[in-house]
């Protein structure tokens, strides 16, 4: 990481929109800062989207100040209940910017604004029961103060005669050389004051891959339980911004050794724990998900990276072994149809975090259903049949699918692990061949289940099913081909021995 000086930071930021701000609050005679994300990721040299200016004094002030300079090329949004003000400009009237700021502008939205908050520093006092503080006008340095972490408490001058001049109170510079994550006051009160902080920490620490300090650590591991307060969605949010990082499970061992995985998600907590019966002990389960989490990443890489809900397939695929592990002395420790209750348990987590309860919910928990399918193909002879029904139930999904059970595979006996990825092998030729043949046509039998009811003047009911699933089985085994004729035949005949023929 390179260190600036203040000089180099004024050529950083040597275009006319910081240009503008400065000027525009020497006019009104405030002080003006670029703060927080932007200066930390600006050290980073990386793109960031997030650019605050505070203003000692008030922020939608200068805001109106700057709009009203910039007339029909600006676009500004006032939020005076927040004391804050939104400014978009064209990235066109943006002026000359360095790489990192171009790209800045061209994330900010999708017609190329650049997006600038301003708000008047202030400092904040919070209650025990919530996190929304009562804030008062404050200094540039109360407003450090407030900061979540060293890292984000960073400013830089825009005022004319102090152009690029870094303000940085709490060695944040020094952190980030470091790769360290420590909050710039008594980390115990900056966690009780706002306990979603405590989430922002862990997911800095996974996003930039930095070690969480010690004392802030050990805030973490007390303040835990206070993370009770926050809404679902505030932590599905950071949840999921975990998720996509370059290593997750970097955050999730965190949460899990700081206390708050056991509050957030205890269904996958509980996966943290070795048995030994007779001299034998299963796996842990929580590393072991870990470990395909990072799995389903590494597999992609030099290819388009896994989605979030692949990755939260992965996360939760093992979450019923929990619930169904059992020790059996004639064969150790099993997790008989753990896919299954795992499958179950997903909703209401979905529920519980806020995450969505549409399609997304759906094929997190069809993969979770599913995972242990290629598997059991794999362990015995790779039949077209056994193909065909995967291909079925796991519809357009069939990729995403191979990928996790690929992932899934762990075992530290190489010689076990090497058939089973030479199973898998046979697997997806099996997939590609059946693909190539367009078999996905003949998945459905020609004879659908309103036909049925209307042929034997039944209504929806377990009949039905069974007569439709004895159709579709037929088609998948290849004992009947996808035909009216032979298929009416087999119908008719299961429907006689039913006794619906009858009736």
């Amino acid at each position: 990481m390179k260190i600036w000086t203040d000089r180099e930071l004024a050529a950083l930021l040597d275009n006319k929109v910081f240009h503008l701000i400065g000027q525009t609050a020497d006019e009104l005679d405030m002080e003006c800062y670029v703060v927080g994300g932007y200066v930390r990721d600006l050290f980073l040299e990386r793109p960031s989207k997030d650019i605050d200016v505070v203003v000692v004094g008030s922020g939608i002030r200068l805001a109106e100040a700057i709009k009203q300079k910039l007339g029909r090329r600006a676009y500004l949004s006032v939020f005076r209940n927040f004391g804050t003000a939104q400014l978009k400009i064209s990235g066109r009237q943006a002026g000359s910017m360095t790489d990192s700021q171009t790209d800045t502008s061209a994330q900010s939205t999708s017609t190329n604004f650049l997006e600038i908050e301003f708000v008047g520093a202030r400092r904040e006092s919070y209650s025990h029961d919530s996190r929304k503080p009562i804030v008062e006008d404050g200094t540039l340095e109360d407003d450090q103060n407030r900061r979540d972490f060293t890292i984000n408490a960073m400013a830089i001058c825009l005022n004319q005669h102090r152009f690029g001049e870094l303000v940085d109170p709490f060695d944040g510079i020094l952190d980030l050389e470091e790769g360290i994550i420590a909050t710039p006051l008594d980390p115990e009160v900056t966690f009780s004051d706002d306990p979603l902080r405590m989430m922002r920490c862990i997911r800095f620490a996974t996003q930039l891959n930095f070690q969480i300090e010690d004392a802030t650590f050990e805030a973490l591991e007390c303040m835990a339980d206070r993370i009770r307060i926050i809404s679902g969605e505030r932590i599905a949010d950071e949840l999921n911004k975990i998720m996509l990082s370059p290593h997750p499970s970097i955050g999730f061992e965190y949460l899990h050794r700081s206390g708050l995985l056991n509050i957030i998600m205890p269904e996958l907590a509980a996966l943290d724990i070795v048995e030994t019966r007779n001299g034998r002990a299963h796996k842990n389960n929580f590393y072991h998900t870990l470990e395909v989490l990072e799995n389903v990443i590494k597999m992609s890489e030099g290819k388009d990276q896994p989605s979030l809900w692949l990755r939260w397939a992965a996360l939760l695929h093992d979450i019923g072994k929990t619930k169904t592990k059992r020790w059996d002395p004639a064969i150790g420790w099993t997790f008989h149809n753990h896919n299954y209750i795992g499958a179950k348990m997903v909703p209401d987590l979905f529920r519980r975090l806020k995450l969505p309860l549409d399609a997304k919910m759906k094929y997190v928990q069809k993969l979770v259903d599913l995972h242990m399918r290629p598997i059991v193909i794999a362990e015995e002879q790779v039949t077209d049949s056994a193909v065909r029904r995967l291909m079925s139930d796991a519809g357009d999904d069939i990729d995403d699918l191979m990928a996790l059970c690929e992932a899934d595979i762990t075992s530290k006996n190489q010689v076990r692990k090497a058939r089973f990825l030479e199973n898998f092998r046979l697997v997806r030729e099996k997939l590609a061949d059946l693909k190539e043949r367009d078999y996905k046509r003949l998945l459905q039998p020609v004879i659908d289940g309103n036909e049925i009811m209307d042929m034997f003047n039944l209504k929806p009911s377990r009949e039905v099913g069974v007569l439709k699933q004895t159709l579709k089985d037929a088609v998948l085994d290849n004992r009947v081909a996808n035909e009216r004729e032979p298929l009416m035949q087999l119908l008719l005949s299961k429907a006689a021995e039913m006794g619906i023929l009858q009736k």
